[in-house]
């Protein structure tokens, strides 16, 4: 039996005990608990000190472990309705990023999921990396703003071309990026164009930094020239929002002469580009196109990366890269949010990038995101053949358009009804949308077959 398990195997022992005592009652000494469950000292140490954190039990050197008294429950509610005054307007919107349906329960079937499933994770490489990173010299001393040289220098690597690590600034993931990224380039109030459909969360951290997203359409090659033209002239916006390899949540990736044109039709209007590069490392085995970002000398592009989503949720690691005052702008939002990224997380997301397991991990990664992909796909055809669904060439998600006349928000709820969530298509929008959709990950999902048998219950919840 492993460590992990044995230590929780005594967790659960001594909660069940300890709901069968009386406050005062003193719990079996250490020695006890370690000859009667065959562990080791150090594991019944941890289990105790976790408990104590908690409030459960007290500790009293030379007497023992001791159940903590009950807390009492306080006389009346509290009462907090002045702050429904206090805080005024809402300028934090979080309905586009929340589930209106609630958490699903545990065996749902997770089409809505952001990350890949746990399966698909390089836990053990990331174990190890944060295993050296924390022996790494100076490992736990402060980290350089801009974060460190030799992870600057990776994600420089990355985007290619003419970009260097003093181009790159280290944040906490793809969402903090954005945030500061809005933030610098557009004063509140002002306009920012956004692909229709596009992803749900720079809609919510635009408009908390106070501007106004305006929808630009998308077709099935991504952002529409003409269409970004016009909507410069008739706006006056100095920013705009793309993904332009393998579209959130369409999948489309913008041919070469589109991503010249786009950057060219800012350059003209005189504004940035915040490119969300956020499915570098979610091909399904295809090339990606270099960044937008990689031969704009003239800064027009703010490239935003992530490592989050091909690695682990909790690996909190992505970029901004950018040129010239705008950089100095981002720094400076850096250093009033948070000052720096944890130097340990910094350290192991370099260990990890110089593993031989992390190639190996990708090269996995997009055989097992190309094959689910196939699968959902398929069901889908057969099972729902009246939706209209593309198949991307890489990312986490499918796009899929529903008949005229549906309607996305009852099928969302029957589909939770019968065990499966997804994410209706509203939420992808910035105004109206022409249509009804849902997006649907075959990331998430424990395996293929159960991305068979959600399919199958689609088709139920839309009959």
């Amino acid at each position: 039996m492993s460590e992990s398990s044995t230590y929780d195997g005594l967790i659960a022992t001594l909660r069940a005990l300890l709901s069968t005592m009386a406050p005062g009652e003193r719990l079996p000494s250490s020695r006890d608990l370690v000859e009667q469950h065959r562990i080791s000292p150090a594991t019944v140490t941890r289990a105790i000190a976790l408990l104590a954190a908690e409030g459960v039990v007290v500790t009293r050197p030379g007497s023992g472990t001791y159940v903590a008294p009950r807390p009492r429950q306080p006389a009346a509610r509290a009462d907090t309705g002045w702050q429904t005054v206090a805080l005024t307007d809402r300028t934090v919107d979080t309905r586009s990023v929340i589930d209106d349906l609630g958490p699903p329960t545990e065996g749902t079937i997770r089409f809505d999921g952001g990350y890949p499933h746990d399966s698909l994770r390089p836990t053990a490489a990331l174990s190890a990396a944060l295993g050296r990173a924390g022996r790494r010299p100076g490992a736990w001393d402060r980290a350089p703003a801009a974060g460190l040289a030799t992870l600057r220098s990776l994600f420089a690597t990355s985007a290619g071309g003419t970009v260097t690590a003093d181009d790159v600034l280290v944040t906490a993931g793809g969402q903090s990026a954005l945030s500061m990224a809005l933030r610098a380039v557009a004063a509140p109030g002002s306009p920012i164009l956004v692909e229709s459909p596009t992803y749900p969360g720079v809609v919510a951290a635009a408009r908390a930094a106070g501007l106004r997203p305006v929808p630009v359409p998308v077709d099935g090659d991504g952002l529409r020239p003409g269409l970004l033209s016009e909507a410069f002239a008739m706006t006056g916006a100095r920013v705009l929002y793309c993904q332009p390899n393998f579209h959130n949540p369409t999948g489309a990736v913008l041919p070469p002469q589109r991503r010249r044109e786009i950057v060219d039709i800012a350059r003209a209007a005189g504004a940035f580009v915040i490119e969300d590069d956020f499915s570098r490392f979610l091909t399904h085995g295809r090339t990606v196109p270099a960044p937008l970002a990689a031969d704009d000398r003239d800064g027009t592009v703010v490239q935003v990366t992530s490592l989050t989503k091909p690695a682990a949720p909790s690996l909190r690691i992505g970029a901004i890269v950018a040129r010239g005052p705008v950089m100095a702008r981002i720094r400076a939002v850096r250093l009033v949010d948070d000052a720096f990224i944890a130097r340990p997380l910094q350290e192991a997301a370099v260990e990890l990038l110089t593993s031989p397991a992390w190639e190996r991990h990708l090269r996995a990664l997009a055989a097992a995101l190309r094959d689910r992909c196939r699968v959902l796909a398929d069901a889908l055809g057969r099972e729902c053949p009246e939706w209209t669904v593309t198949l991307p060439e890489g990312g986490l998600h499918l796009w899929a358009a529903l008949p005229p006349g549906s309607s996305e928000q009852r099928l969302a709820l029957a589909a939770r009804e019968l065990g499966v969530a997804v994410n209706p298509g509203r939420k992808f929008f910035a105004a109206e949308p022409p249509g009804a959709f849902v997006r649907l990950s075959f990331a998430a999902a424990a395996d293929t077959a159960e991305l068979v048998t959600g399919a199958r219950l689609l088709a139920q919840a839309g009959a």
